[in-house]
């Protein structure tokens, strides 16, 4: 078995969106200054305790045994944990979780920013020996072993999401995700982190087009076949995300928050919010007091 190395700990320091690339290290569960944002998937397996993160605006705890997977542009931050927690975390660059072409009932919740686990712990055991040989390879700085820890991890993630129920939902054609080119995919991949880095700013489908050097309509359909979501609705998921966030977290004025949100004005940032969450900004934070 490969030996463990001393674990490490969130920086608050680091750069905003600077990329963690592909990883596998043992991780020291900190309380978290700021939310932190990079543009990977990143995976997590508790070998004992708990974490409890502020994914997007929705606090979700993620169990011992079960490998957690998100997509960590969603802002994410630890709020509690377990004092005897131990765990692993690996990144995968989005780009290579997107050319895996996982199943779309698994990708969508991740891009949409929810935490997939897996159902049972039944494979706990195997999980520990996978994670320990991706940390001992990529410790080595090896290209050539860099290969079959993706494909491993790809492998395990095909298995989760066999694992992960489809949930009951009447699809369109519009709706599907589709094969997209692997330079399409990297022009989604260059959007997806645009909207996550500027969704607090006034965002036009233009300017986000203009940044991958993609007319609107086409930067557009590119989109909305890879993810299986509109541009628009995917700009308005991070906007409420950063809402409930700060609902949960400070004592600003719904209108503050609407506007630092990025919402331009309070009718259109109450039926948005409405919508995703099911009840007013008010009601939500009164729940989450």
């Amino acid at each position: 078995m490969a030996a463990k190395t001393a674990p490490v700990s969130f920086d608050p320091d680091r750069p905003d969106f600077a990329p963690y690339g592909l990883t596998c290290v043992h991780w020291q569960p900190s309380p978290m200054r700021r939310p932190d944002h990079h543009n990977e998937v990143e995976l997590n397996f508790l070998e004992s305790g708990t974490v409890t993160y502020l994914l997007g605006g929705t606090k979700t705890t993620v169990p011992a045994g079960k490998l957690s997977a998100f997509w960590a542009a969603i802002p994410h931050q630890i709020i509690d944990y377990g004092d005897e927690t131990a765990y692993f975390v690996a990144t995968i660059p989005l780009q290579c979780f997107l050319q895996w072409r996982l199943p779309e009932h698994f990708v969508q919740p991740l891009m949409q920013g929810r935490l997939v686990s897996e159902p049972t712990a039944g494979r706990a055991a195997s999980d520990a020996h996978l994670f320990e040989h991706w940390e001992s390879d990529l410790l080595k700085k090896s290209t050539a072993l860099e290969r079959p820890v993706l494909l491993e991890m790809q492998a395990r993630l095909l298995r989760l999401a066999l694992n992960t129920p489809e949930r009951k939902k009447t699809r369109t054609k519009r709706d599907r995700i589709t094969t997209v080119t692997e330079t399409g995919l990297n022009k989604v991949e260059q959007m997806a982190c645009f909207i996550a880095q500027n969704y607090t700013e006034k965002v036009t489908v233009q300017q986000i087009g203009e940044c991958v050097d993609l007319h609107p309509n086409y930067a557009m359909n590119l989109f909305q076949k890879t993810f299986g979501t509109t541009l628009i609705n995917y700009l308005t998921q991070h906007r409420v995300s950063h809402a409930q966030r700060l609902l949960a977290t400070t004592d600003q004025s719904v209108t503050d928050i609407a506007f630092q949100s990025g919402f331009h004005s309070i009718s259109r940032f109450n039926d948005a919010f409405r919508r995703a969450c099911g009840c007013s900004p008010r009601d939500y934070r009164k729940s989450h007091e």
